[in-house]
C-alpha cells in the first residue's frame, strides 16, 4: 500500500501563513501539517508516497527532504496549480493510482493517529473515511445506507440545512484498491477532466461512480475520533486546543474563548450558565420561520425594543435600557458611579473589575457556605459609609439567595443611607421562592435609588441573542446609558425574540419547574460523590468544594481531556481555595457528567 497527497493548493484563506509557504506548511502548535501527516504515514511502513505538489513547491520537497522520513517519497509538480482544483493533481498521480491500493489524503487536515488506524483496519478495501456533518464542517457531504453504502453526494445546491442530520462530512482521507482505481477511478477521472474540464474537484468522480449499480466504494464512519480542517485563521487556532498534548494548555486554550463551544461538536459545557429548559421547540420553529426576514432588515433602534422590554416586566419604556447581553450595561452604569462601591466576593467579576479597586469596599462571608443575610451586608457595610452596593441575588458562584421580604430590607437601608443599590436579578427566577422579582413600576417609582439588572440571556436560556436590560426608577441614569450604547445595540433576533416572548410565557414556567427540580435531582447526586462538599444553590448553578486530595485545576483538565466535559475552576476566583462550579444541564447531559465523575472519584455507597 502507498500514500498520496494533494498539497498544490495556495491556502488564500490562511492569508499571511501562506503567503510564502504552501498550505501543509502551516504550523499546528509549533508543528507543520505536512510534518505530522508524514511521520503517522511513515509508521504504517508503507512502499511510498507520493505529494503533489505546486504553490511554493521547491520548499516544500526541500522541507520534505530534511524531516528525514524513510519511507520513498515522489514529488510530481502541478505546474497550473493556481488555474486548476484537486481533479487535475490527482490526474497527474493517476498512473501511481494504477500500481497499488492507496491512501489518498488532503494535506490540510490533522487527525489522531487512531483515524488512520480506522481506515486502514478496516478489511474493505475501497473507503471513504466520514463524519458526522457538524455545522463547523464545509465541503463534500454525503448521505449513507446502513450498510455503509454511499447512497449520494450532496452537491452544493442540492444542500439542505434541515436534512444536515442525515449528512455525513468527508474527512480527505480514502482508500482506493489498486482495483478500483484502474476499473472505475482513473477511467472516470480522465473522462470528467475531459468532459468538464481541469478546474474541478476529484470528489465530484466519486459521486458519479456511486450512481453506478454496483459502486464499489464504501463509507467509514468516525465514531469520536479527533480530526480538523484547517481553512482559515479560526480553524487553525481551534485545530491547536484540540491538538495540544499539554493539558494545561489545552484547558486555557479553551477557557480563553469565552464562549463559541458549538465549535467543539462533542464538548459539553458545564461552565456557562443559561437555562437549559427554554427556549422551546415551538419557540424555536416560529424563529427558525422569520429567519430569513429577520436576516435581511435592520432591527429598531433603542425606543422600539425598550418598548418591548417595558411589555415583558410591565413597567413604562422610560425605566429601562435594553443591552447587547448585560455585560454592555453592566459596563456603562458601572463607569457612571462615583465614591465607594461595596461588593461581596466571592462574586460575578465584571462588577469589580469595572470598578477602580481603591474606591472598593469588599465584603467577603465567612460561613462555610459563603452564606450570609441581609444583615450581615447591613452590619458590614453600614460602617463604611459607602456610596454605590452591588448585590447579586442569587449569587454567583455561590447560589446563595436573600428572599424578597429581605431584600426589601436592604432596599429601605439603602434608601436612608443614600446608595445606590444595584441589585442583579440574571438568576432570581431559578429560585424556588415564586415571584420573587423586584421589578414592579409602583416600587421603582418610589425608589430611585434602586438598578435593577437582569441577563435574558441566562434567564431564557438564549446566550446568543446576547439581550439584558437594566430597569431603574431614575429615568436621567437609564436616559444617559440609552445614549451611551448604540442605538443598534440589539440585532434583529433579539428583538424578534423579545416580541413574540408573551406568547411562550407557560412554557418558560414550565421550565424553570424542570430546572429545579432537576437541581435538586444534580445536588443530590453530587452529594454522594466522594471528596465533595456541595453547597446548596437557588441559581441554574452548583459550587462544590473539593477535598484537597482533588485539585480543581485537576479535576477541571481531567474531565475536558479524557471526557470532553468543559467545568469551571474556582480557584482563581476564591482566592486559591478548591472549589469549582457546575452548570445544570439538562438530566441526561447531568448524567454524563456524573459518570464521568464517579470513575474519576469514585462514589459513597
Amino acid at each position: 500500500m502507498q500514500a498520496i497527497i494533494l498539497a498544490a493548493g495556495m491556502g488564500k484563506r490562511l492569508k499571511e501563513l501562506t503567503k510564502s509557504n504552501t498550505k501543509c506548511m502551516v504550523k499546528v502548535n509549533n508543528v507543520t501539517l505536512i510534518d505530522r501527516m508524514l511521520h503517522q504515514i511513515e509508521k504504517k511502513n508503507l512502499s511510498r508516497i507520493v505529494i503533489v505538489i505546486g504553490y511554493e513547491g521547491q520548499k516544500l520537497v526541500e522541507y520534505v527532504n530534511s524531516l528525514g522520513i524513510r519511507t520513498p517519497i515522489v514529488f510530481i509538480n502541478n505546474p497550473i496549480y493556481d488555474k486548476t482544483n484537486n481533479i487535475y493533481s490527482l490526474a497527474l498521480a493517476s498512473d501511481w493510482l494504477c500500481r497499488e491500493d492507496t491512501l489518498l489524503f488532503e494535506s490540510d487536515i490533522i487527525f489522531e493517529d487512531s483515524v488512520l488506524d480506522k481506515i486502514i483496519d478496516d478489511p474493505r478495501d475501497t473507503l471513504a473515511l466520514v463524519d458526522k456533518y457538524e455545522p463547523w464542517m464545509d465541503g463534500t457531504c454525503l448521505k449513507l445506507s446502513d450498510d455503509d453504502t454511499i447512497r449520494e453526494f450532496i452537491a452544493k445546491k442540492n444542500f439542505r440545512f434541515d436534512e444536515t442530520n442525515l449528512y455525513y462530512k468527508t474527512v480527505n482521507i480514502y482508500k482506493f484498491s489498486r482495483q478500483f482505481s484502474k476499473n472505475y477511478y482513473v477511467p472516470f477521472l480522465h473522462a470528467y477532466q475531459a468532459a468538464l474540464g481541469e478546474n474541478e474537484y476529484y470528489e465530484q468522480v466519486l459521486r458519479v461512480i456511486t450512481m453506478l449499480d454496483d459502486p464499489v466504494i464504501k463509507g467509514k464512519r468516525l465514531a469520536g475520533e479527533r480530526w480538523y480542517e484547517i481553512d482559515d485563521i479560526q480553524d487553525l487556532v481551534i485545530a491547536e486546543s484540540i491538538f495540544t498534548d499539554d493539558d494545561d494548555e489545552k484547558l486555557s486554550r479553551i477557557e480563553s474563548r469565552y464562549g463559541g463551544y458549538w465549535r467543539y461538536p462533542r464538548l459539553l459545557d458545564f461552565c456557562y450558565i443559561v437555562n437549559p429548559y427554554f427556549p422551546s421547540e415551538r419557540l424555536i420553529e416560529e424563529m427558525k420561520a422569520n429567519f430569513g426576514r429577520l436576516l435581511t432588515s435592520y432591527p429598531s433602534g433603542m425606543h422600539g425594543n425598550c418598548l418591548l422590554a417595558a411589555k415583558i416586566y410591565g413597567i413604562r419604556p422610560e425605566n429601562v435600557v435594553v443591552g447587547n447581553g448585560s455585560a454592555e450595561l453592566i459596563k456603562s452604569l458601572m463607569h457612571s458611579l462615583e465614591g465607594k462601591t461595596g461588593f461581596i466576593r466571592p462574586t460575578f467579576e465584571e462588577y469589580p473589575n469595572r470598578y477602580a479597586e481603591e474606591n472598593s469596599v469588599v465584603f467577603h462571608p465567612d460561613k462555610s457556605d459563603f452564606s450570609y443575610s441581609y444583615k450581615d451586608i447591613i452590619d458590614f457595610f453600614e460602617p463604611h459609609h459607602i456610596n454605590n452596593l452591588i448585590l447579586i441575588n442569587p449569587d454567583n458562584p455561590s447560589g446563595n439567595y436573600i428572599p424578597k421580604k429581605d431584600m426589601l430590607q436592604i432596599v429601605s437601608w439603602a434608601s436612608r443611607e443614600k446608595i445606590n443599590l444595584i441589585i442583579d436579578e440574571s438568576f432570581v427566577d431559578f429560585s424556588d421562592e415564586q415571584n420573587a422579582s423586584l421589578i414592579d413600576q409602583d416600587f421603582i417609582d418610589s425608589n430611585p435609588h434602586l438598578y435593577l439588572m437582569k441577563s435574558i440571556s441566562k434567564t431564557y436560556g438564549v446566550p446568543g441573542l446576547r439581550l439584558g436590560v437594566l430597569v431603574s426608577g431614575n429615568v436621567n441614569t437609564v436616559s444617559r446609558i440609552k445614549k451611551d450604547v448604540s442605538i443598534w445595540n440589539i440585532n434583529s433576533f433579539a428583538e424578534f425574540f423579545m416580541q413574540i416572548e408573551e406568547k411562550y410565557k407557560d412554557e418558560y414556567a414550565k421550565g424553570l419547574d424542570q430546572l429545579k427540580a432537576e437541581r435538586g435531582k444534580f445536588e443530590a447526586a453530587l452529594s454522594k460523590i466522594k471528596g465533595f462538599r456541595v453547597i446548596p444553590s437557588q441559581a441554574n448553578y452548583v459550587m462544590i468544594e473539593l477535598d484537597k486530595t482533588i485539585p480543581a485545576r485537576y479535576l477541571t483538565k481531567k474531565l475536558l481531556v479524557d471526557h470532553d466535559l468543559f467545568i469551571k475552576d474556582l480557584t482563581a476566583k476564591m482566592g486559591g481555595k478548591n472549589y469549582i462550579r457546575l452548570a445544570v444541564r439538562s438530566a441526561e447531559e447531568n448524567e454524563v457528567l456524573l459518570i464521568a465523575l464517579r470513575q474519576e472519584l469514585g462514589v459513597i455507597d
